[in-house]
């Protein structure tokens, strides 16, 4: 097959490595010139213009596919499928539901059976600050739009929402863009966070769905800063009735728009019900990678293909966990500063590392130097480490053992991720009913009447 990814700074670049290894051909387009020259250097084959690469992609049939990384490209991706192209990411309905938070809830209002998060919108700072005087309680700020970095967002700590108003003070004060601010602040809610998602065809959802459960904050106990992810806790199965409650209520609204591609709702869940928080409309970084683990005899470009010619709905997984976790080095999750300590580090590996320790390795931010593996990038996002398990307790201890045989300078990593789900996640979505007792009873795959299946 050929694949063409497009993307900003080659978040997909594990997927890209492991389908050239399965001796597909993949070419991959960065918008940022100084990451295309970068990362995975030596490691893939860029090109400078996609549109060069088109007829390429088109004389493979059903065998060429598009891969876009991010969601803000949601009108080229239709414009293209409107050509005859086969486009994996999402659709301008998917773009305006990430980047349009106020958007999102309402569309989740509309569709889901749920209870909903207030949440209010706002175009300058004094506004929010008013409206937090008016009704003081805790709330989470994110911005919206596809372009600030997740520690910027804030969840508030104070029942009187003093906290956020010094914050959105400080915000204020420091605004340095042209545009006008463009925020939420969305009800703080109390539960059980965990996401559903799914792989969506343009007409219909591939099963099975999978659940996440996320862990943001940079520091074991969740604190310090919200990265993009620290690390995750997936499975493949006991998603039913969480996926019918949230996504599979979206099929119709998709398919109007032409969605293909990953689609993931973060929720908060409770004895009460669904409350959910925000859609993630491209592939979840590391998720994507996690997901993989469980994958049984089928690689990405078998899921892709499923999902292009439409001649099966489902696909066959491991049961149990997978859990990634991520390996960083400063100045993570900033970038001021990293050309100076980190970028360029050697990275090594001990040497028990087995055939099956070097498949749960999912690099990001690297590349290949006189045959040496090196850190690159801007951030310090290096490499997840994952490990599958019948239980969560297993996937964790394997992902850390596999995490203690890489060796990078100074590198730094939650030594928790699962932990809080081990404790106390877990017991509470089984009281709740959101989760069978062992985890692992449903199927891997639901029966579909007349819909093909791998073997």
């Amino acid at each position: 097959m050929r694949f063409l990814g497009m993307g900003e700074h080659v978040a997909l670049g594990d997927m890209y490595l492991r389908l050239a290894a399965q001796g597909h051909d993949v070419r991959v387009y960065v918008d940022d010139v100084e990451m295309r020259d970068d990362i995975m250097r030596g490691m893939l084959e860029f090109t400078t213009d996609w549109k060069n690469e088109l007829n390429w992609v088109r004389s493979a049939g059903d065998d060429g596919i598009i891969l876009f990384e991010t969601s803000i490209h949601g009108d080229l991706q239709s414009e293209l499928r409107s050509q005859g192209y086969n486009v994996i990411g999402g659709s301008p309905l998917g773009t305006r539901l990430e980047i349009d938070r106020a958007y999102g809830q309402q569309v989740m209002r509309d569709t889901m059976d749920i209870q909903t998060a207030a949440t209010h919108r706002f175009s300058g700072f004094d506004d929010g600050i008013r409206f937090l005087r008016e009704h003081p309680g805790r709330f989470v700020f994110k911005m919206n739009g596809a372009g600030y970095a997740s520690f910027r967002n804030y969840v508030g700590e104070m029942a009187d929402g003093s906290d956020m108003v010094a914050m959105l003070s400080l915000q204020r004060d420091r605004w340095a863009y042209e545009e006008t601010p463009d925020f939420v602040l969305m009800e703080h809610i109390h539960g059980v966070e965990i996401g559903v998602g799914a792989y969506f065809n343009g007409e219909h959802f591939l099963q099975p769905a999978c659940l996440d459960w996320e862990h943001k904050r940079f520091f074991n106990g969740d604190l310090g800063e919200l990265t993009g992810e620290m690390g995750t806790l997936v499975t493949y199965r006991g998603y039913e009735r969480l996926f019918e409650h949230t996504l599979a209520r979206m099929a119709p609204l998709l398919a109007e728009d032409g969605y293909v591609g990953y689609i993931n709702v973060n929720t908060i869940v409770s004895e009460r019900g669904i409350v959910p928080l925000e859609f993630t409309t491209r592939f979840g970084y590391p998720g994507f990678a996690i997901l993989d683990a469980l994958h049984v005899g089928v690689g990405w470009a078998e899921i892709f293909s499923a999902m292009v010619t439409k001649k099966t709905l489902t696909f066959p997984t491991h049961s149990g966990y997978a859990l990634g976790v991520v390996l960083t080095v400063p100045p993570f999750p900033y970038s001021f500063g990293y050309e100076n300590l980190s970028k360029g580090m050697p990275i090594s590996f001990r040497g028990d590392m087995t055939a099956d320790d070097r498949d749960g390795l999912h690099h990001s931010e690297v590349a290949m130097e006189s045959g040496r593996l090196i850190t690159a990038g801007s951030i310090g996002y290096v490499t997840v480490v994952t490990g599958r398990g019948e239980c969560a307790e297993v996937a964790r201890d394997r992902a850390y053992a596999l995490a203690r045989k890489v060796i990078i300078p100074n590198v730094r990593y939650r030594t928790d991720i699962g932990d809080k789900f081990i404790r106390e996640d877990r017991d509470l979505l089984i009281q709740w009913g959101w989760m069978q007792p062992s985890g692992e009873e449903q199927s891997s795959v639901p029966e579909r009447h007349g819909q093909p299946r791998y073997p």
